[in-house]
């Protein structure tokens, strides 16, 4: 079975943004990058997947240089080679989309799988635009994954509102995970030395014959309002409700 795992690079969750003036783009000068986090739950699935049914893990990531970084952590982890589809160029989900189905289809597949969305964007795009790229059946946001490569067959539970549901579904196909799916493996020394001979094959954007023209342009950035100090009521309890009350209605206007 060959599993294709699209991995994006994100700035840490830690990180302190800062805005460009007048550009539609962050400071990315001491960035820390890391693997998206539900980039490693969909790694970890697809790893898991191999040792069960055989087969090879290949990933697929797209950015600058330094999204080789990434790359390797995920070969660390156990993935047998990579593809990184090389540009400086920010590009909206759509464009990426587009190469990364482009990609898929070179390198043929059974399986595609990714994380639900990025924690940079938050949009949860790339996956299902993949899938529509691919004329894949596709199933989001998965819990738990079951995979019979002989029927051709996947059973997994995905979350809903405060519930869930059993969705299935004929291979090839494209998943999204989760967190709860797994627990992500740490790269052990003697992986992340073997990571470092595996191949990882670079495809610039421009090669792959896509239209590279954004249905999304971002205009403008702005950081959220910071938030007034706090106010401590101090006094009786019935004091403190009576002022909290005039508070919400005067001050907040929410009552």
């Amino acid at each position: 079975m060959k599993i294709l795992v699209l991995v994006k690079q994100v700035p840490d969750t830690a990180t302190k943004i800062r805005l460009n003036p007048g550009d539609a783009a962050i400071q990315t000068d001491g960035i820390k990058w890391v693997i998206n986090p539900y980039d490693e739950f969909a790694i970890e699935e697809c790893l898991r997947l191999k040792e069960k049914h055989g087969g090879e893990v290949v990933v697929v990531s797209m950015g600058p240089a330094r999204v080789e970084e990434a790359i390797r952590q995920a070969l660390a982890m156990g993935a047998d080679r990579a593809v990184h589809i090389v540009t400086d160029a920010v590009v909206d989900s759509q464009v990426a989309a587009r190469a990364l189905a482009r990609v898929c289809q070179d390198e043929g597949y059974d399986l595609v799988v990714t994380g639900k969305q990025a924690v940079d964007d938050d949009q949860a795009q790339v996956g299902p635009l993949v899938a529509v790229e691919l004329g894949l059946p596709q199933v989001t946001v998965v819990l738990k994954l079951e995979v019979d490569p002989d029927a051709h067959q996947i059973r997994a539970e995905r979350e809903l509102e405060g519930a869930s549901e059993v969705v299935e579904l004929s291979m090839p196909a494209v998943v999204t995970a989760q967190r709860g799916l797994n627990e992500p493996r740490y790269p052990t020394l003697p992986n992340i030395m073997k990571a470092k001979k595996k191949e990882v094959k670079s495809v610039p954007l421009e090669s792959l014959g896509i239209d590279t023209d954004p249905w999304v342009v971002v205009e403008e950035l702005t950081l959220p309002p910071e938030r007034p100090a706090a106010k401590i009521l101090t006094g009786e309890p019935e004091e403190a409700a009576r002022e909290l009350a005039r508070l919400l209605h005067e001050e907040a206007k929410v009552i």
